[in-house]
C-alpha cells in the first residue's frame, strides 16, 4: 500500500443525493497508480483511501431510501487531505444545522482541499467559504447560490469550476469532479484511465 494515501472524507446526511456521494466514493476507490484489472484487486497502488462522514454513528437514510452506515462520525473522523460535502434535499437541513457547520467549517480550515458536489456549494456559501471566487451548483439551485453570496461569480454553464474550492453542478457531474481532482494530484493519464476502468466518458475539452 502507498504510504502516502490521500485521506478522503465525504460527508452523508439525511436526504443526501445517493450520486453525490456514492459517484465521487467510486471514483476515489477504484483509482490507481498501476492500471489494469488487477491492480483494482488491493489497495497497493490505490493512492487515495475514502471513506463517509456523518454527524452521529447512526445509519444515514439518503434520498430514495438507501440506509448507509458512515465509516466515521464527527468525533471520531481522521484528519483530511480531501473533504467532499455532497448535496441533495437534505442541504436544507444542513443549512440550519449549527454543529454540522461548525464541523463544515473546522475542517476546511485543516483539509488541504474542499470540494461540493451540487447543491452541497449551498453549505459552502453558507459559510462564507465561496466568497470572492468562482462556483457552480446543481442547475435549479444556481439562483440561491448567487441570493448566499453576491460576491460569488455564478459559472452556470460549467459541470466542475475549479478555484480555490472546487465546486460541480449536480448529481453526476460529481464524477466530473472527482475526476478533475485525480488528475490534479496523479496527472491526467491516471484520471483517464480511471474513467475508463468505470466506463465513465470524460470530455475532451475542460468540463
Amino acid at each position: 500500500m502507498i504510504a502516502t494515501q490521500r485521506q478522503v472524507g465525504i460527508l452523508i446526511f439525511p436526504d443526501v443525493e445517493v450520486l453525490d456521494f456514492a459517484g465521487p466514493y467510486e471514483v476515489f476507490s477504484r483509482t490507481r497508480l498501476v492500471p489494469g484489472i488487477e491492480s483494482r484487486r488491493n489497495d497497493d497502488s490505490a493512492p487515495f483511501r475514502v471513506f463517509t462522514i456523518a454527524k452521529t454513528a447512526a445509519t444515514v437514510t439518503a434520498i430514495g431510501g438507501l440506509r448507509v452506515l458512515p465509516d466515521y462520525d464527527f468525533g471520531n473522523a481522521p484528519p483530511l487531505d480531501l473533504l467532499i460535502v455532497p448535496g441533495g434535499f437534505g442541504t436544507r437541513s444542513l443549512l440550519a444545522d449549527a454543529d454540522s457547520l461548525a464541523w463544515i467549517q473546522q475542517v476546511s480550515q485543516q483539509a488541504a482541499q474542499v470540494a461540493s458536489v451540487c447543491t452541497g456549494a449551498l453549505v459552502l456559501a453558507k459559510l462564507g467559504l465561496l466568497a470572492n471566487q468562482r462556483a457552480t451548483t446543481h442547475w435549479g439551485a444556481l439562483d440561491s447560490l448567487a441570493s448566499l453570496d453576491a460576491s460569488i461569480t455564478v459559472e452556470r454553464d460549467r459541470r466542475v469550476v475549479v478555484d480555490r474550492i472546487i465546486t460541480s453542478a449536480g448529481v453526476a457531474a460529481g464524477i466530473d469532479m472527482s475526476l478533475a481532482v485525480v488528475e490534479s494530484y496523479c496527472g491526467k493519464a491516471v484520471a483517464d484511465e480511471t474513467a475508463h476502468y468505470i466506463e465513465f466518458p470524460r470530455p475532451a475539452v475542460p468540463v
